[in-house]
């Protein structure tokens, strides 16, 4: 049985009201081949959503809290994320990671709260440059699924999907081939089922290294890679439609 392909368009920090409704007038009436997610600004869930729900388009968060409720100013609680008709969220983003400093405990924390609150978990991971050229790329990934995903309820695991984002190839000048991707989903698949007990056909992952619409047909020939995380690719429709057939 083939398992499904997605594509994932996490908009980051962009998209204004106005180019929201742009970008999905140009989705109207087109075919996708793939299932579709996108990640918009949490102030413009409520409208990516109204133009989604018209679009089989599912929309998440990129972010939530470790608490459902509470004294948590500018935090964002995954019940009420799901409460509004949210699907999934991302934890873990190699950005929450660098910038932020977001540790493995807290994004256990996180993802417990995100499934206890009947949200869909997009789980990032992935290493650095040093870790890659230091030879700890499985090393690294293997710690962060297994402290980022520890203790998940047997009737939670199919509704975590894992991104695996490759941070020294992101702005780096340096890129990861589709033959480098697809060894470390292969892993990934293999760690999946040792740490989380998800078998291989449950268990699906996206590829997160600057994909576009240039290498998106090769990235997804891969055995492993189920589809991707796209940032920048994933603002305007045409960009977006080419990853999608």
């Amino acid at each position: 049985m083939t398992r499904e392909k997605y594509i994932v368009g996490n908009w980051k920090m962009n998209q204004t009201l106005a180019e929201i409704e742009h970008f999905f007038v140009g989705l109207k009436g087109k075919k996708r081949g793939v299932r579709t997610w996108i990640a918009p600004q949490a102030m413009h869930l409520k409208t990516v959503m109204d133009y989604a729900n018209m679009l089989d388009i599912r929309v998440g968060a990129q972010n939530c809290a470790d608490h459902q409720f509470g004294a948590y100013t500018g935090e964002l609680s995954p019940f009420s994320l799901k409460d509004l008709g949210v699907h999934f969220t991302l934890i873990g983003h190699s950005e929450r990671r660098q910038i932020y400093g977001e540790s493995d405990e807290l994004l256990n924390a996180k993802t417990q709260q995100a499934l206890q609150s009947g949200l869909r978990v997009i789980f990032c991971v992935g290493e650095t440059l040093e870790e890659r050229e230091a030879n700890k790329t499985k090393e690294v990934v293997a710690y962060q699924i297994l402290n980022g995903l520890k203790n998940i309820s047997e009737k939670y695991r199919r509704r975590v999907k894992i991104a695996y984002e490759p941070v020294w190839a992101i702005g780096t000048g340096k890129t990861a081939t589709s033959e480098q991707a697809q060894e470390v989903h292969a892993f990934i698949r293999h760690e999946m089922l040792s740490q989380v007990q998800l078998s291989s056909q449950e268990t699906i992952i996206l590829y997160g290294g600057s994909v576009k619409p240039s290498n998106i047909k090769e990235l997804l020939s891969q055995e492993d890679i189920d589809g991707a995380l796209v940032g920048g690719a994933s603002l305007k429709a045409e960009d977006f439609l080419q990853l999608c057939i």
